[in-house]
């Protein structure tokens, strides 16, 4: 995947995130409430690492720095502010799993910063976005399924172009 390809999907994942749990009802899954953006965010986590791969800590950055500037002409500046401080936060807690990790596969360094991103950005974002905790719950569960979707869907890719080559 190229450059271009991996930033272009993680700010349109990060800006429908945000559009998302702006301007459409959260969900109630399970018993647990559910805001919009989470299944974005889950995907988001993943590219946000691919970024990372291609572009370096700068690159997340400039990427975070994007989404959150797009999110506040899309969806609020109180959901920017609160994307920007825990992206901000996550990512670091990201980078260093990431980093520590990458050298083993790819498919285990994201599955392992994405738990541990997951986690971080859910505590800050929510109270900061929403006002409270009530999502928390929703959020976490949300994106560890996201994660685990596009966590499948990387392990398929790497997996054909595996076999495409031999």
């Amino acid at each position: 995947m190229s450059v271009v390809a991996v930033l272009a999907g993680y700010l349109v994942a990060v800006v429908a995130a945000n559009i998302a749990s702006v301007h459409w009802p959260p969900l109630i899954v399970g018993g647990m409430l559910l805001p919009a953006g989470t299944l974005f965010v889950g995907a988001g986590l993943t590219l946000r690492d691919l970024v990372h791969d291609r572009c370096g800590a700068l690159g997340v950055t400039a990427g975070i720095l994007a989404g959150a500037g797009l999110s506040a002409l899309f969806a609020s500046p109180r959901i920017a502010v609160a994307c920007v401080v825990a992206f901000t936060v996550s990512e670091v807690l990201d980078t260093l799993v990431y980093t520590r990790l990458r050298h083993r596969t790819r498919t285990t360094a994201v599955a392992a910063s994405n738990a541990a991103g997951l986690v971080v950005d859910s505590v800050l974002f929510v109270p900061l976005a929403f006002g409270g905790v009530a999502a928390l719950p929703g959020q976490i569960t949300g994106k560890a399924v996201a994660t685990i979707l596009t966590l499948t869907a990387l392990h398929t890719a790497q997996r054909r172009r595996r076999t495409a080559r031999t």
